[in-house]
């Protein structure tokens, strides 16, 4: 008698999600195209736009997304409650949020802030959700434009003034900014294929390996 095979339900495909991230406040425009697993946390994300925008990851960060008929905002970050005022939103634990949850569809948006003093703002924009491509890896950065402005530098008006130093060799402050840089800045060069990903989960055992659980929750595997 033949035994019937038992009928084993199929996966569902992943996914992989591509979002477009604009640098404000910045012109001509810095950004980039990125491609991310759907499985990706909102850590995971703020890693990935960290590496291919160029930002070295020395500041805090936060996301804002609003969803919903009544507009409900939330903020994802790095949780700590010390510093946050009264009437301020809660930050939820980024890597406990996973991007699939709030970016369900093309056309959503987040404000992604790197370091709070310089105030360097971002638009993520999801554009697409694709079937994952058997053998391509991601992340992987697909596209973009423009080198990312250096660290510390004092945020958008402190980069237009940097870059109006080094444009002019009678600048008082060309040589300056000149040594500070390493020696040379082109704002034009950027290449995609030059990115490198680092892992998430690596990321954030450097970050928070020492920290007490208070501070930093431990990541799930």
């Amino acid at each position: 008698m033949r035994v019937p095979r038992k009928k084993i339900p199929r996966r569902p495909a992943p996914w992989t999600f591509e979002f477009l991230i604009t640098l404000l406040d910045v012109a001509p425009p810095v950004w980039r195209r990125i491609r991310v697993p759907e499985r990706y946390s909102f850590w995971d994300l703020h890693v990935a736009i960290q590496d291919a925008m160029g930002w070295l990851d020395y500041h805090l960060h936060s996301f804002r997304m609003t969803r919903g008929a009544r507009r409900t905002r939330k903020e994802f970050g790095i949780p700590d409650d010390d510093d946050r005022w009264p009437g301020m939103p809660v930050t939820l634990a980024d890597w406990e949020v996973p991007i699939a949850a709030w970016f369900t569809s093309p056309g959503h948006e987040a404000l992604y802030t790197y370091d709070f003093g310089d105030d360097w703002r971002h638009v993520v924009r999801l554009e697409a959700i694709v079937p994952a491509e058997r053998g391509v890896k991601v992340p992987r950065c697909v596209d973009g434009a423009r080198a990312c402005p250096p660290e510390d530098v004092g945020g958008p008006f402190g980069y237009e003034g940097f870059l109006e130093a080094l444009r002019d060799p009678r600048h008082e402050e060309h040589k300056s900014y000149l040594e500070w840089v390493g020696g040379s800045f082109d704002p034009e060069r950027f290449d995609a294929s030059k990115v490198k990903f680092w892992d998430p989960g690596t990321r954030w055992r450097k970050a928070f390996g020492g920290a007490s659980s208070r501070a930093a929750p431990m990541r799930p595997p």
